[in-house]
C-alpha cells in the first residue's frame, strides 16, 4: 500500500528449495507469475533465495524498518501470488490489540447507547 504516493515495501525475498516437496507451489509460482509482478511493480526489489532443507516463505521489507515473513508451505502458485501481493499492499505496522470497541478522544458522559433503553 503506498503512504502519501510512496509503496512501503521496498524488498521481497522469496526462500525455497529446489528439491523439497513442501516448494513445489513456490518453484510454480517463480516460473509463472514472479516474472509479472516483477514488470508491473517496478519500485519492489524481487530476490530469490535458495534454502535447502528449509520450508518456504516469504519476507518483505518495508521503509520503517519491519519486517514480515509469511510460510508458503504447501500453497498453490495462487496462494503464493496472494500472500505476495498481501505484503506489497500492507503498511508494514505491527499490529496493535485495541482494549476496546469504541475509541474516541472525548468518551461520552452519558454512557454507551443501547436498544434495552426503558423510559
Amino acid at each position: 500500500m503506498s503512504l502519501r504516493g510512496v509503496w512501503q515495501l521496498q524488498k521481497l525475498v522469496v526462500s525455497y528449495c529446489d528439491w523439497g516437496g513442501s516448494s513445489r507451489g513456490i518453484r510454480a509460482f517463480m516460473e509463472t507469475h514472479l516474472p509479472t509482478l516483477k514488470e508491473s511493480n517496478p519500485q519492489l526489489e524481487v530476490v530469490t533465495e535458495l534454502i535447502r532443507g528449509q520450508h518456504p516463505n516469504l519476507k518483505g521489507f518495508y521503509r520503517n524498518k519491519n519486517e514480515r515473513v509469511v510460510c508458503v508451505k504447501n500453497m498453490t502458485p495462487e496462494e503464493v501470488l496472494l500472500h505476495a501481493t498481501r505484503l506489497r499492499n500492507a503498511l508494514g505496522r505491527k499490529v496493535i490489540k485495541l482494549k476496546t470497541r469504541h475509541v474516541t478522544k472525548h468518551p461520552s458522559v452519558q454512557g454507551t447507547w443501547t436498544t434495552a433503553l426503558k423510559l
